[in-house]
């Protein structure tokens, strides 16, 4: 289980349900970066190195991975925009042609001799920071779950698609207990869909990671928790070799995740 070799005939899929409901328009903790922004920037990146992954050679993206952007907020659907606006999933080799525009980030690095350097980037962007409306959780399980009802039939032998759920709060449509478990209930011949979640922290409270029980948490925490699968072993070595401490029984959960949690989840939520 969960052990099937990634390649073109047999790619990956994952999909991302963002939040875009008005409760991200706050700060994230410590700065002055609202919520939207952060995730859109990690979501950004995160598809930025998903296609350096499939890259074979000049300008050729191999498909790798299939990627689907859900937001939900005031609307729930694709989340994408530019020419890939309305799209529910696209393979790596169309993520790399149809970014919106590319942004040149300027960063500063403090040396180990006190001294500072500064360099320049480009950022593709794919994802615009979007927060209005309510948190419907459970429709974008739904719609995420109509989605991958026909890719699994489609990539029988491929590793069963991942599905990362980043928010900052309650479901505001219903208990996502019953959507999780059906869009957790599809598969692929080498296991069932996974499902992970990551809540935005709100506060400086110190974050949980990875747990392997709910204990401690709060009523919201422990639902998500509830909905989250085992990571599998291969993930759960990559948090290790990240730095993260997990248990056996570690589950693909963090609560009150700072920015610096939101960008190691998504590493070790999707497969090398």
């Amino acid at each position: 289980m969960y052990e099937a070799e990634i390649s073109r005939a047999n790619p990956a899929c994952i999909v991302f349900l963002i939040d875009q409901s008005s409760s991200m328009r706050a700060t994230m903790p410590s700065t002055t970066q609202s919520k939207q922004m952060a995730v859109a920037d990690a979501i950004n990146s995160m598809l930025r190195e998903l296609i350096i992954r499939c890259g074979r050679g000049i300008d050729e993206i191999w498909d790798f991975f299939h990627v689907s952007v859900i937001g939900y907020g005031a609307a729930v659907g694709p989340a994408l925009g530019g020419p890939l606006a309305g799209q529910d999933l696209v393979a790596a080799s169309a993520l790399a042609q149809g970014r919106i525009r590319t942004e040149r980030l300027t960063h500063t690095d403090v040396l180990p001799d006190g001294t500072s350097t500064t360099h320049v980037a480009e950022m593709p962007i794919w994802l615009e920071a979007a927060a209005s409306g309510g948190t419907p959780m459970c429709e974008a399980l739904r719609y995420a779950h109509r989605v991958l009802d026909g890719w699994v039939t489609e990539h029988p032998g491929s590793f069963p698609p991942i599905i990362l759920n980043l928010t900052d709060g309650e479901s505001t449509d219903g208990d996502p207990v019953g959507p999780a478990q059906q869009l957790r209930s599809i598969g692929t011949m080498d296991g069932s869909a996974l499902l992970f979640n990551l809540h935005i922290a709100s506060d400086l409270a110190k974050p949980t990671r990875y747990p392997s029980t709910a204990g401690g948490l709060p009523p919201a925490g422990a639902k998500l928790f509830s909905i989250s699968d085992v990571l599998p072993p291969d993930m759960r070595d990559t948090a290790v070799d990240l730095g993260i401490p997990v248990e056996p029984g570690a589950r693909g959960f963090v609560f009150n995740a700072s920015m610096q949690s939101v960008m190691l989840f998504l590493d070790v939520g999707t497969p090398a």
